[in-house]
């Protein structure tokens, strides 16, 4: 068996490898490298190789949402009530303007009534 088909049966022994490549961490040819120098000794491989228990990703899991839910709560919390309601308020101001405006072009206009043609200017 040549030396890369090893290192495909080590990568797919070590499916946490891809991950690394996905992200653009890593190449498959840094991989290559490291694995044709150390083969698959765990000092070479540890930074990579890390287990990650069920209760770490759920810590890490539960602390991104603490993070959130606090991002989103002082961002309500820096939130002008008094510019927001102005903010309406020349809203709906424009909305009356543009309503106004609309409704008046739809006035009822005079019929056009031609001129009888037996009659001149001011006749």
């Amino acid at each position: 068996m040549s030396k890369i088909d090893e290192f495909k049966n080590f990568v797919k022994e070590n499916p946490r490898l891809i991950k690394y490549v996905r992200n653009n961490e890593m190449t498959w040819q840094k991989f290559y490298e490291i694995y044709d120098l150390y083969g698959n000794s765990e000092d070479a491989w540890k930074d990579f190789l890390k287990v990650e228990t069920v209760e770490a990703v759920a810590a890490a899991s539960a602390s991104q949402t603490t993070s959130a839910v606090s991002d989103f709560m002082s961002w309500i919390k820096g939130i002008d009530l008094d510019s927001v309601r102005e903010g309406v308020n020349s809203l709906q101001r424009v909305i009356g303007v543009m309503q106004d405006f609309g409704s008046s072009n739809k006035t009822k206009t005079e019929e056009y009534k031609p001129r009888p043609l037996y009659k001149h200017f001011e006749d």
